[in-house]
């Protein structure tokens, strides 16, 4: 059965949300864990579970808490001690290379062995990506691995790679996201022909900077491989007129930032406005359903994280103040993509095995 390696030690809000989560996604998914971290702080949130349950707030404060009494003792929860942590603020190369015991780095060594399947983690992303780089390896044909983000639009889930793994690319590596991201969307999304477009400042072939236009004509060179529809504004991401939006790290972070923030500050002056005076606190409450599920759709916690491609295992990278909510649903994204067997359809493209 398939297990699931978490760095208990990463993220904010660690130890605490990322037992309660793990604690959950054993319980809900009925899926083995592994923690992997300080035994002490682990065995002592385990504890804590036990007698009080776990305590969630889903959906960022829009919906009212509930408690989840759990028994962690009947759970298929392994633990793995970790003397280290690689902390925010550490360069991810030199950490990964220093700290061999750190929790994110034996988290890897756990697929690596073979004791479990997947990885999921809520701390430095820089370091997520290199113990999973250096400890997995690439995918045969692959030049560097990408971050795929789910995102919602208007008609469905779709996929921004890359959001945040490589800064400087070239067309080829571009084009490989496309192929990734494809595969993603459908092997795990359930999306029978993806369409893949190129994120640009026109929807013109001739549009964007070099790389861009090079990018452009090898996906237009290949397209009776792929559902290759052309360029697309930023504008029409949330449209749903394509499923898979590929653009370098930079561009891909800047953007998914940018949508992050302009979502906090919609709900944030939504309920300001609803609190003003008498009558908008009673619309506020007969209009509530409908932001919940608003606010459903496009919370970060319902996709729990991105999926790293190209690496030749499964990691799942979370926010860095992921709650116990998005660590349960980021356990499920990666049972997912061990179950389609994502990294398998990959290779085979380039006549390999994994």
């Amino acid at each position: 059965m398939t297990r699931i390696a978490i760095d208990a030690m990463g993220g904010d809000n660690a130890p605490r949300a990322i037992v309660e989560g793990a604690v959950w996604a054993a319980m809900e998914y009925n899926i083995p864990i592994e923690l992997v971290g300080k035994l002490y702080d682990i065995e002592r949130e385990l504890d804590r579970i036990d007698q009080e349950g776990i305590v969630v707030s889903v959906g960022g404060g829009m919906l009212p808490p509930k408690r989840i009494k759990v028994n962690t003792k009947s759970l298929d929860i392994k633990k793995t001690q970790a003397t280290e942590v690689i902390e925010m603020g550490e360069a991810p190369g030199q950490a990964i290379r220093k700290k061999k015991n750190s929790s994110i780095v034996l988290a890897v060594n756990s697929v690596v062995t073979g004791s479990s399947d997947a990885i999921v983690a809520a701390g430095s992303t820089g370091a997520a990506m290199g113990a999973s780089l250096f400890g997995l390896g690439r995918l045969p044909g692959i030049e560097r691995p990408a971050i795929a983000t789910v995102l919602p639009t208007m008609k469905g889930p779709l996929i921004l790679i890359d959001s945040g793994a490589n800064t400087d690319c070239t067309p080829e590596m571009l084009f490989q996201f496309g192929l990734m991201g494809s595969i993603y969307a459908k092997s795990v999304l359930k999306i029978e022909n993806p369409r893949i477009a190129i994120l640009n400042i026109g929807e013109e072939a001739g549009k964007g900077d070099e790389l861009a236009k090079d990018t452009y004509k090898l996906f237009d060179e290949n397209k009776d491989k792929f559902n290759f529809i052309g360029n697309a504004e930023g504008k029409e991401i949330f449209l749903g007129n394509c499923d898979v939006v590929v653009c370098d790290g930079f561009v891909g972070n800047v953007a998914l930032k940018t949508i992050e923030g302009v979502a906090r500050m919609f709900f944030y002056m939504i309920k300001k406005e609803l609190c003003q005076d008498f009558l908008s606190k009673l619309i506020g409450i007969l209009v509530r359903p409908v932001l919940k599920k608003m606010y459903s759709k496009v919370n970060y916690e319902e996709f729990g994280g991105a999926l790293l491609l190209g690496v030749k295992g499964i990691t799942v990278i979370c926010h860095g103040r992921s709650t116990a909510y998005a660590i349960k649903n980021a356990v499920k994204v990666a049972y997912n993509a061990v179950e389609a067997g994502v990294n398998k359809t990959i290779a085979s493209y380039y006549g390999e095995k994994e």
